[in-house]
């Protein structure tokens, strides 16, 4: 294991699988990392399991728990645990404690006073240690008998103050071993804490070098810090962090206290879109370190110069790339030497090996292409393929390529719809399914172009041999499907801009698909294509409805026009379910008159996604935003299930009804 200059911790949340903290705890100790903390939150995990977890795994590291509350785990039952770990990992336990936030009390019912909760961790900490030693303690009433340990003695454990308060500050200098600030501290605070405790240090008798000052600091990583403050913008954890802020601390890091109650207001309607538009480059670098490896690790420099001995890196963003990320940062910050000489210069990218980063890339080629949506063009091709197979005139070859041409034409027209919405400022970073690889440089611009270029090509080639097998009519239906994906948004049609997009995408999606798939397939027409046509174009167009309506704001503003906002919130939330509930009510018309086989009903069994999708609806219309953030997703599966659904009840119709 390779020994930094200096000490530097991990910091994670108890969430998502133990596994995945045990090997990130493995990844910090390789990286010389002096330690790994846990901090508890209410209604998560148990971070005790956690450290558990990885006090039997890792063999070096420190594991400290950071901060648990007396108020919730009685000293009994905490000398209890930090027993049985000192067990599993010798003279490498630390225990913070804490009071916790009085709002997360209040939600459990314990009642918050704050000099009692003072005189409660100072209480803990001299019965912990009393307990450890193997002393006999008064706990309870008069009267009761007083408590013996029943373990051995553990090994020295640190214990730790956390909080923010000057109350805190002097408890940590008289009587603890360390002093553990809260996440998201700007740096003046931290500066301020460490005066105060070395002050009671000294003024108690101790050595105030004798109290260990940590802190943790939140961290986002990515290739540049524009990209990693524009992703803490959007990150609900960070906001979150940011709209909770005290005046006061907001006053020390320099902010202006009234940024934070809109925030808030945002935040706790879950408009998390709205509140990163209201967050300030400022505000999140006084209290997150957002940058490259270096620039964070220059941030860690800055805590360290105010007074904070061991700096505890956490990651905003609790996934692999990220906490290995911010691993390598703590590691140069560790290794005293390799800091950035200014914030904003340019670094190498996020990932850590060539591999990570090709798998990156290839991601952001993928999220742009919306592979979620690709079953609009999918499910028509399908819809004709199945009823081409009941009229017996299905073809396997005819089928493939005009499968594979759809899809190709709808590739390429999500990526320069993805384009156009950049250069026009629609999707910005923080919008909420938007593709982020165009805006954080994933994939470049004129690679994208690269990309709808080749699919529109292969389109092209596709339908070449088509019109040799079929026909001129072919030619007509593959132009109209070039040009009209190609100026779906881009110039001069952009159409999508100029409130056609929702009629014409149920034409194009639907009849014209459908339509035109079943007569390349079989050489003619029918009414049963036409009629299979509009419930798959009705829900096509409710996923582009359901995305028009959501981004009202950020459409106007960007000076667009679509029919929601030509119609208001109220109507294109309507409209938005009529097309969804006439999906099915057309279908099952449909099956009444005769023109469809019965077990086209099985297109019914996508109900509960309807219901799902409904109930978004009406929540969004109630004005909860992020009910309906993924609405264009939501409404993408349901109308691949009920397409799906519906081929599969035409095809197995081949069997019932022979010829029909």
């Amino acid at each position: 294991m390779p020994s930094l200059a200096r000490p530097v911790g991990l910091g994670l949340n108890a969430q998502g699988e133990v596994r995945d903290a045990i090997h990130q705890a493995e990844l910090a100790e390789r990286a010389g990392l002096d330690s790994i903390w846990f901090h508890e939150s209410y209604f998560a995990r148990d971070a005790v399991t956690y450290a558990t977890a990885v006090a039997t795994t890792v063999p070096r590291m420190r594991i400290c728990l950071g901060a648990l509350n007396p108020n919730t785990r009685h000293p009994v039952v905490l000398a209890m645990t930090v027993s049985a770990l000192d067990d599993l990992a010798p003279g490498r336990i630390t225990l913070a404690l804490g009071t916790a936030l009085p709002l997360r009390l209040a939600q459990m019912g314990i009642p918050y006073q704050p000099d009692a909760a003072i005189a409660k961790v100072e209480q803990t900490m001299v019965e912990l240690r009393q307990l450890w030693r193997g002393d006999r303690v008064a706990l309870g009433a008069s009267g009761v008998p007083e408590v013996e340990p029943m373990f051995p003695p553990v090994h020295q454990v640190p214990i730790w103050a956390a909080g923010y308060r000057r109350e805190f500050h002097e408890l940590a200098g008289r009587a603890a071993d360390g002093y553990l600030a809260r996440p998201a501290e700007p740096v003046e605070a931290v500066a301020l804490a460490a005066r105060r405790i070395r002050a009671a240090a000294s003024q108690a008798g101790r050595d105030p070098a004798s109290v260990v000052i940590g802190g943790y600091l939140l961290a986002l990583i990515d290739s540049s810090r524009r990209a990693a403050l524009d992703r803490a913008k959007r990150e609900p954890f960070a906001i979150y962090m940011l709209a909770v802020q005290t005046d006061v601390a907001m006053r020390r890091a320099g902010m202006d206290p009234s940024l934070r109650q809109p925030i808030l207001a945002a935040w706790r309607a879950e408009d998390y879109h709205g509140a990163a538009r209201l967050i300030p480059d400022e505000l999140v670098e006084a209290f997150l370190l957002c940058g490259t490896r270096e620039e964070v690790a220059a941030g860690a420099e800055r805590f360290s110069e105010a007074g904070m001995d061991l700096p505890i890196l956490q990651p905003v963003v609790q996934e692999a790339a990220q906490v290995e990320a911010v691993v390598e940062a703590a590691a140069i910050y560790g290794s005293a030497g390799a800091l950035a000489p200014a914030w904003g210069s340019r670094r190498r990218p996020i990932e850590s090996s060539d591999k990570i980063g090709l798998l990156r890339r290839a991601r952001g080629w993928l999220e742009i292409t919306r592979p979620f949506a690709l079953t609009a063009s999918v499910v028509p091709v399908s819809a004709a393929g199945s009823l081409a197979a009941v009229q017996r005139q299905f073809s396997w070859p005819l089928f493939a390529l005009v499968l594979a041409g759809a899809v190709l034409l709808q590739v390429g027209t999500n990526v320069i719809n993805e384009i156009y919405d950049v250069r026009k400022g629609i999707d910005a970073i923080t919008s909420p399914r938007a593709s982020q690889a165009l805006l954080t440089g994933r994939v470049r611009e004129r690679d994208a172009f690269a990309l709808a270029g080749i699919a529109f090509l292969l389109a092209t080639l596709i339908g070449v041999v088509l019109i040799l097998t079929r026909g001129w009519p072919i030619a007509l239906i593959g132009a109209i499907g070039l040009i009209a994906g190609w100026g779906y948004t881009a110039p001069p049609l952009q159409y999508k801009y100029r409130a056609a997009g929702l009629p014409l995408v149920f034409l194009l999606m639907g009849p014209l698909m459908v339509l035109g798939a079943y007569f390349t397939i079989t050489g003619h027409l029918s009414w049963a294509a036409g009629a299979v046509s509009v419930p798959i174009g009705l829900l096509v167009a409710a996923i582009l409805q359901g995305n028009e309506w959501r981004d009202i704001g950020e459409d106007a503003r960007a000076g667009i026009s679509t029919v929601s906002i030509r119609a208001g919130r109220r109507v294109a939330h309507n409209l938005y379910v009529v097309l969804l509930v006439g999906a099915f009510v057309t279908l099952a018309f449909s099956v009444a008159i005769g023109v469809l086989p019965r077990l086209s009903l099985l297109a019914l069994l996508s109900l509960p996604l309807l219901v799902r999708a409904l109930n978004a609806s009406q929540l969004g219309a109630a004005g909860q935003q992020r009910a309906i953030a993924m609405i264009d997703l939501e409404t993408a599966q349901l109308h691949a299930s009920f397409g799906l659904l519906l081929v599969a009840g035409i095809a197995i119709s081949v069997g019932w009804h022979p010829g029909s």
